[in-house]
């Protein structure tokens, strides 16, 4: 035996792959026989559309894992391994399973979310009735919970001294990968019998997502790293544009493990070390990202609540026009042609462009007056990328209500926003196909056209696309009073301090 431990079993969550896998890395070391599972938990996928893209590419990513699984045991003359697939709910499937293999432990990487740290404390203490042990290890990010702390020993509350501190901490140990495959010869064969269930197997459909071109599973993951490296210079110049190819689209990946954040933070740093400016950025997004997962280790209840308490009370529009409002915002029908395009896209493809994001929930909060928790879970149900961390911090950053948000006084214009990071009108013409013939100078605001460019675009205002639901000027000024309301002194010297009416970013 090894360290005592003669078979493991590996609890595969958000790190659907073997390469760099630190869970796995642990478990091979210690045991000398080793299986992985993945639980298809119902907690989680009742509530979903019987047609998820995030289902379908779990599931296929599944099969990737499988077919590395089996790859890596042949490669140590082990034949019969692969994943073993349960449909259940974790507390009951985890240990019954660890008991039929007869494992002394189960290894699972962390998920710092609370429903999931709910979720593992009740395994463990299920586990450890049956005298199991549970270890938990670090593999979803660079640095976790307490890892990065001010000098006085808190959580950082503001991005950029703790991105300053993020960087000064990382070295080649934290961007080192775990060597899996030299202690692949623990792999096990699975029991007789195991199968992976198809989609129609754990009740769900097929989706768009292959005709989306969203390669999924380690495989997909390594695809789409490979063909943003060969851009990733251009990454700082191109990111904020909806119509060029530049962001990494990694975000189901890293989302779901399939890539490792320690692969993509080194490929960043060797780049940023070269010279790269692109590579810069890009490592900074890949921090505000821990930055956020950070925060809710810290200050959970930011699920559901603002960051900033005062902000709580704050005055949502409600009642029937709120909710009228909202449904045009989520289908796409304000009028404002950048955010209507930015929401077919998500609903169409489950990704939306991180600009669109800012965009949209900037106009959703500040423009509609409607309460940020309704955009979080709409962009929760349809984000192919939806993480909790990253999803409530942008809302709340958008929503100013969040840590080391956006300022409130600091609202974006949709039309501005729409002439500046889609000049030619590209990505709106994508989307809103109606509106294709419409000079570039008039896309971005068809009210504004004269009734002849109208016609001449063959679009008629309230039949092909509608008007404005609200005015921008007008509705900009009820933000600035809504939080006055709850922040008289700070909303005042705002107001002393703020740009000029057209002048918001």
């Amino acid at each position: 035996m090894k360290n005592g431990i003669d078979n493991a079993l590996v609890w595969l969550r958000r790190d659907l792959r073997t390469e760099d896998n630190a869970a796995l890395y642990h478990a091979l070391r210690a045991a000398r026989r080793v299986w992985c599972v993945f639980v298809f938990d119902p907690e989680i996928l009742e509530p979903l559309p019987r047609a998820d893209r995030r289902v379908e590419f779990i599931r296929d990513s599944v099969v990737g894992v499988d077919a590395e699984l089996r790859a890596l045991a042949a490669s140590h003359g082990i034949d019969g391994a692969g994943l073993i697939v349960r449909h259940g709910r974790p507390l009951q499937e985890i240990p019954r399973l660890a008991a039929a293999l007869g494992a002394q432990a189960v290894y699972a990487s962390h998920d710092d979310e609370p429903e999931a740290l709910a979720r593992d404390a009740r395994v463990r203490g299920a586990l450890a009735d049956a005298g199991i042990a549970f270890h938990g290890s670090k593999d979803h990010v660079i640095f976790e919970r307490d890892e990065v702390l001010t000098q006085g020993g808190g959580p950082f509350s503001v991005f950029t001294p703790y991105r300053n501190a993020w960087l000064k901490k990382l070295d080649d140990f934290y961007l080192s990968s775990y060597p899996v495959e030299r202690h692949a010869g623990a792999l096990a064969p699975k029991p007789a019998g195991e199968t992976l269930p198809t989609l129609a197997d754990i009740g769900f459909e097929s989706t768009n997502l292959h005709a989306l071109k969203l390669p999924s599973g380690p495989a997909g993951g390594r695809e789409l790293l490979a063909d943003f490296l060969e851009r990733v210079d251009h990454y700082a110049d191109w990111r904020d544009f909806p119509a060029v190819k530049g962001p990494s689209y990694l975000g189901p990946h890293l989302r779901f493990g399939t890539v490792s954040i320690r692969r993509l933070a080194r490929e960043a740093h060797q780049r940023l070390t070269a010279g790269s400016r692109g590579a810069e950025v890009w490592l900074s997004e890949l921090v505000w990202r821990d930055f956020y997962h950070q925060l809710l280790h810290h200050h959970p209840r930011v699920v559901g609540g603002c960051f900033k308490p005062e902000y709580d009370r704050l005055h949502w529009e409600h009642g029937k026009h709120a909710d009228e409002l909202f449904a045009a915002w989520c289908e796409g029908r304000t009028g404002y042609p950048i955010v209507d395009a930015a929401m077919h896209q998500l609903t169409r493809t489950g990704y939306m462009h991180n600009r669109l994001r800012m965009i949209s929930a900037s106009f959703l909060t500040k423009d509609l007056g409607i309460d940020w928790r309704r955009g979080e879970a709409w962009f929760a149900r349809h984000l192919n990328d939806f993480d909790l961390a990253s999803n409530n911090g942008g809302w709340q950053w958008a929503a100013s209500t969040g840590c080391d948000a956006q300022p409130y006084f600091r609202i974006f214009n949709p039309v501005s926003q729409s002439e500046r990071f889609d000049p030619e009108g590209r990505f709106i013409r994508r989307y809103l196909p109606q509106l294709a013939k419409l000079p570039d100078t008039l896309l971005h605001a068809p009210w504004r056209a004269r009734p002849a460019d109208l016609a001449a675009a063959g679009v008629v205002l309230g039949r092909d696309y509608p008007a404005p639901v609200v005015a921008h000027e007008e509705a900009r000024e009820r933000t600035l009073a809504r939080f006055a309301a709850v922040k008289p002194a700070a909303a005042r010297a705002a107001g002393r301090a703020r740009p000029a009416a057209g002048r918001d970013s």
